[in-house]
């Protein structure tokens, strides 16, 4: 099958949800530094009622009122080996944590892999359901996010405990 594609308005702006094969390949915001340089990888419009954009919709609104915690979608994002053991490692942190950069490369069995990390994190194609938000630097500073940090620190703010959050929107 072809790529079709819908967008989900969020909080963070829209969300261009890809599929192919009943399977999310990219979850796209509206000023991603790095989109798709191919237009034919977004495909047509697809039905909105379909699957997976459905269960897409429904889970990114939850997510964003504060009631998801953890995304329950067929995945199939498109990158080498290594981008995909850094984005199953992503997919691993959970909700209202982060990682550092040198923390996911020693989890790979290098900690000189911080910087390529910090690439294939930066070129994750599934942005927000496959939680590269929740990666900064070794000293807790936000450090680079392809949506942009104000991004960035909203999901963050939305995924902390509601006796830490101050009231931040961006």
């Amino acid at each position: 099958m072809s790529p079709t594609h819908v967008v989900v308005p969020s909080p963070i702006g829209d969300l261009t949800v890809v599929a192919e094969d009943a399977a999310v390949t990219h979850l796209l915001m509206d000023a991603a530094k790095y989109r798709p340089e191919d237009p034919d990888v977004l495909g047509e419009v697809g039905d909105p009622a379909d699957e997976p954009f459905a269960s897409a919709a429904v889970q990114l609104a939850a997510y964003f009122a504060g009631a998801l915690t953890e995304f329950d979608l067929p995945l199939a994002p498109r990158g080498d080996t290594f981008h995909q053991r850094v984005w199953a490692l992503l997919r691993e942190i959970p909700y209202g944590e982060t990682r550092s950069y040198g923390q996911l490369a020693r989890a790979l069995g290098d900690r000189n892999l911080a910087q390529a990390v910090g690439t294939a994190n930066g070129r994750n194609p599934i942005a927000v359901v496959v939680p590269c938000h929740r990666v900064i630097g070794a000293d807790g500073s936000l450090v680079g996010y392809a949506g942009g940090l104000d991004r960035k620190r909203y999901l963050l703010a939305l995924e902390e405990p509601p006796a830490d959050r101050s009231g931040r929107l961006f």
